[in-house]
């Protein structure tokens, strides 16, 4: 008997022993499945921004339905290395994309199969009923075991997302200086020079600018550089980008190309002053603070920007970040995708408890942990009406515009200290949401969200776009890029490609952030050559024919989805 399985039959023996305990289990889950002593789980999370145990509200609920705690251990520097030399990456394990270190980890046999013994049948009923294709896709990617599934599961083909690659602009400083016409990305800078001198400082106290940016999401190139190339259609696709309307790739350092275009904004707001200089070395948490005090004017990401600015106290007083796209922007968005995504969610082959893992992953793929995660515990937050529409509740209207409002008792903390910090999702957000009357799992088109009175300020920005909020907007006015849902994956890379692929995206990211801070256009100029030399010399041209192979597979993947 295998160690998972001792550990369930004294779990089945404890089982009475528990529920006299008051152990709460969660609707469904099998009581086996709960431990009767706390247990902490160590969850590997690639996509986290954060590290240490899951508290406040999130932990709370995880201690009442499955009587557990949760460690995160996020993406540092050399942690999957680490892990991988130690033979044991956790207990339940998140992804950051099903390419190359995913296949890594299924080469070396450390990712538990979830069809062992009926583990997915016995304790993930619900992902197996409803996931079945996303379930396909991993079995065929893992070499025919299944080890998990993909995030932003689908339940339409013909439905897209909706958009979070949008230009969020201070609206009311937008107002401000006259509402100027912004053609095209360069646009922006001379707008945000404009909006900076009517509000130099910040909430805070300290000097505001156009833009605060990151480096810890940094990739394969620098993330809000190839990220700014979604305001026109690009995805990022290995060392470079793919134009999901042409379905044509092109690498990260093509001249003239859209990496190097957006490289050269982010260098002009730079040289302007309205870059925050403090962007090379800042981190996730540094950033949303300037988003949130006024201290940056627009961002690339809804979430970031109107999502963490646009408080009751700011809508109030008359200001908001909103979408203000330019004229001859096509903002990418992803069609919905019932395969599932790329960031995969797994359990660790050498966990104790692989029964309990993967009924927490279950109960998040459920309506209400996906309602939960999303918008914080049940009846507290949110709820359903008579009618079976879901509403945020008066705290949930509070937690949603201003994550920094406490949470009462039983919890402890503000709304943001016990957010998700697995920071994946199950289903995506706007997959239909089987326990409502026609709703998605999506606030923002909720009825009861769009009957609600807007402010002052959300008025003059419908008033001059025509449109109710930003998603219409943007569809109604043409700017839209579908990359269409799929079972792509990227091919693993020989032990040799990786090798050169590590040093190539290094000069790309190093050479990319020196670039940004170039003094004038002759240093730009300087900086970029010599990064391109650099990382033809380490095999850039090796990367681009490996990812140009790829982007054919993706093509032709499109097209037989487009023809079903």
């Amino acid at each position: 008997m295998s160690a998972s399985r001792k550990w369930t039959a004294l779990a089945l023996t404890f089982a009475l022993l528990t529920a006299m305990a008051g152990v709460a289990t969660a609707a469904g889950t099998p009581q086996d499945a709960i431990p009767q002593d706390t247990v902490t789980l160590q969850v590997y999370s690639q996509l986290a921004n954060y590290a240490g145990e899951q508290v406040g509200w999130f932990g709370k609920v995880m201690l009442d339905r499955f009587n557990v705690k949760l460690n995160i251990i996020n993406e540092a520097d050399g942690t999957f290395a680490t892990r991988m030399a130690a033979q044991d990456l956790g207990d339940i394990l998140l992804f950051g994309n099903d390419g190359d270190e995913y296949l890594q980890a299924v080469g070396a046999g450390l990712l538990f199969d979830w069809e062992d013994e009926d583990l997915l049948t016995d304790y993930g009923p619900y992902i197996a009923e409803h996931m079945e294709k996303a379930l396909a896709k991993n079995r065929a990617l893992s070499g025919g075991t299944l080890h998990g599934f993909g995030h932003n599961v689908g339940t339409s083909v013909t439905d897209h997302e909706s958009y979070f690659y949008y230009p969020d602009l201070r609206w009311d400083l937008y107002k401000a200086v006259g509402y100027p016409q912004i053609a095209t990305l360069e646009d922006y800078i001379p707008i945000l020079k404009a909006m900076q001198e009517i509000e130099p400082t910040s909430e805070t106290g300290g000097k505001t600018y156009g833009m605060s940016i990151f480096p810890d999401w940094d990739g394969d190139m620098v993330m809000f550089v190839k990220a700014t190339g979604a305001l026109y259609g690009y995805d990022e696709f290995g060392v470079g980008l793919y134009d999901v309307n042409s379905q044509t790739f092109e690498g990260a350092l093509e001249p003239g190309g859209m990496y190097l275009r957006c490289l050269a904004f982010y260098n002009k707001l730079y040289r302007e002053g309205l870059l925050n200089p403090d962007s090379m070395t800042q981190t996730f948490n540094d950033v949303s603070e300037d988003y949130q005090t006024g201290a940056a004017f627009f961002n690339l990401f809804s979430w970031m920007g109107s999502g963490l600015y646009n408080s009751q106290d700011h809508l109030a007083a008359g200001k908001m970040m909103y979408a203000k796209t330019a004229d001859d922007a096509v903002n990418l968005t992803y069609g919905l995708n019932v395969n599932g995504g790329n960031r995969i969610w797994a359990i660790g082959a050498k966990t104790f408890y692989p029964e309990l893992c993967m009924a927490i992953i279950d109960w998040l793929s459920t309506p209400e942990g996906v309602m939960t995660y999303n918008y914080g515990p049940k009846d507290v937050t949110w709820a359903y009406n008579d009618d079976s529409k879901p509403y945020l509740t008066e705290l949930g209207l509070k937690t949603s515009a201003d994550n920094t409002t406490p949470m009462p008792e039983p919890y402890t903390g503000t709304f943001d200290d016990g957010s998700f910090k697995m920071n994946n999702t199950t289903w995506s957000v706007d997959a239909s949401n089987p326990e409502t009357t026609g709703e998605t799992y999506n606030k923002t088109f909720w009825a009861s969200t769009l009957e609600a009175e807007p402010s002052d300020i959300m008025k003059d920005w419908q008033e001059k776009t025509g449109s109710k909020i930003a998603d219409d907007y943007l569809e109604g006015s043409g700017h839209i890029s579908i990359a269409i849902g799929t079972n792509f994956s990227f091919a693993p890379r020989s032990d040799e490609l990786n090798t050169t692929w590590a040093q190539v995206i290094t000069a790309v990211k190093d050479g990319s952030w020196k670039a940004i801070y170039a003094a004038d256009d002759a240093a730009f100029e300087t900086i970029v050559a010599d990064m391109t030399a650099q990382a033809k010399a380490y095999g850039y041209d090796q990367c681009i024919e490996f990812t140009q192979a790829q982007a054919e597979i993706r093509k032709a993947a499109e097209n037989a989805a487009k023809a079903e």
